[in-house]
Order: C-alpha cells, then sequence, then structure tokens
C-alpha cells in the first residue's frame, strides 16, 4: 500500500502541473476574446479563426483540468442521501462510484473518440466556417481530458482505500476547506488578539 501512496502522490503532483498551466488558457482565452471585439469594434473586421479558438481553449480548460478537479473534490455530488452515512460508508460509495461509473465511462469514451481523431488528422479536417481552424487538435482534447480524468481517479481508488485502512486522513475534504469548529475556533482567536490589542493601547494611552 505503501507503494501505491506513492504512485497516488506522483499522480496528484501531476494533476497539479496540468491545472496550473491550463488556468492560464483562461487569460489568453479572455485576452483574446478582447482583442477580437476590440478588432470587430474599431476597424469593423473580424475572424472566425478567433471566435474557434476562443472555444478551443474553453474545450482545453474543461476537459483538461477535469483530474485536477477531481483531485481538489470540485466536482458536483449530490449528497442528499450519502451525507446521512458515516463517512466509511461514505467512502465505500466513491469506491463503487469510481470502479462501476468512473471507469467504465473512461474507457468507453476514449474508445469512441480516438477513430474520431485519427479520422480527423488523417484528412485534415477543417471547420466548415470561413477561416475555421483545424479539428483535430480540439478532437483530441476529449480523449485526453479523460484520460488525466482516469489517471486521477487512480489516485483517488488508492486514497480512499488506504483510508479505510487507516493510513491517512479523510481524502474526500476539499483541500483549503475549513471545518465550521475550524472556523470558530479561528475567530475566536481573532477576538482574543484584538482584544489584547485594544487592552494594550488603552493601556498605553
Amino acid at each position: 500500500m505503501h507503494a501505491l501512496l506513492s504512485l497516488s502522490k506522483k499522480i496528484d503532483a501531476l494533476s497539479e502541473w496540468v491545472g496550473r498551466w491550463v488556468a492560464w488558457l483562461l487569460l489568453f482565452a479572455v485576452l483574446i476574446s478582447a482583442a477580437n471585439a476590440v478588432v470587430r469594434k474599431a476597424f469593423n473586421m473580424s475572424s472566425n479563426g478567433f471566435l474557434e479558438i476562443q472555444w478551443y481553449l474553453f474545450a482545453a480548460t474543461f476537459l483538461l483540468a477535469s483530474g485536477y478537479t477531481l483531485m481538489r473534490q470540485e466536482h458536483v455530488k449530490i449528497d442528499v442521501i450519502s451525507g446521512r452515512f458515516s463517512k466509511r460508508t461514505q467512502v465505500w460509495i466513491d469506491i463503487i462510484g469510481i470502479c462501476v461509473f468512473l471507469f467504465p465511462f473512461v474507457i468507453v469514451i476514449i474508445k469512441l473518440a480516438m477513430p474520431l481523431v485519427i479520422n480527423a488528422y488523417v484528412t485534415q479536417e477543417v471547420s466548415s466556417n470561413a477561416g475555421g481552424l483545424i479539428r483535430w487538435p480540439v478532437f483530441a482534447l476529449l480523449p485526453a481530458g479523460l484520460l488525466l480524468l482516469g489517471i486521477q481517479a487512480v489516485s483517488e481508488l488508492i486514497k480512499r482505500v488506504a483510508f479505510l485502512q487507516g493510513l491517512i486522513p479523510d481524502p474526500t475534504k476539499k483541500q483549503g476547506s475549513k471545518t465550521p469548529e475550524e472556523e470558530l475556533a479561528e475567530f475566536l482567536l481573532q477576538k482574543e488578539v484584538a482584544a489584547r490589542d485594544a487592552a494594550r493601547m488603552g493601556a498605553s494611552a
């Protein structure tokens, strides 16, 4: 299990690295969108290529960051039912969901998408819009993103099994999030520090 936890850490590091770099694509998308708007308003010119590259960048952000999002526990979850169970039961639900639903979904979609990517690459398929972009790179984002999601799912599965064995803390807790108890303790500490500072200022006056 320690070897698997080491693998999990390496996968998490990969997802973290991908997530940080993919975040820059949003900036590029905003800059391209702003430049396109300025050119259109100022010079009455536009380009379908500029519009499509924005869609490509959005697709890249959404798909390539899916593994990073899973690692950060930021995917939408419906906890109306599972939230009533114990933490161990919730983790078991996650394990079943990963094995029964997530892994098959990733495999099937990659299997279906790859022929489309290969065909678009071989034929050098181009957008039907005038001035549009070549399509195989954006098609390739789907299997690439799902591959990253599947790899991160392996890490999540390892962490949940390790949690059930008592080797690591709760892996389902969102990174950087605080429990209500921690927030209350921090609030009381801040009040205590503020009261001490006020008392010091009053004494010095």
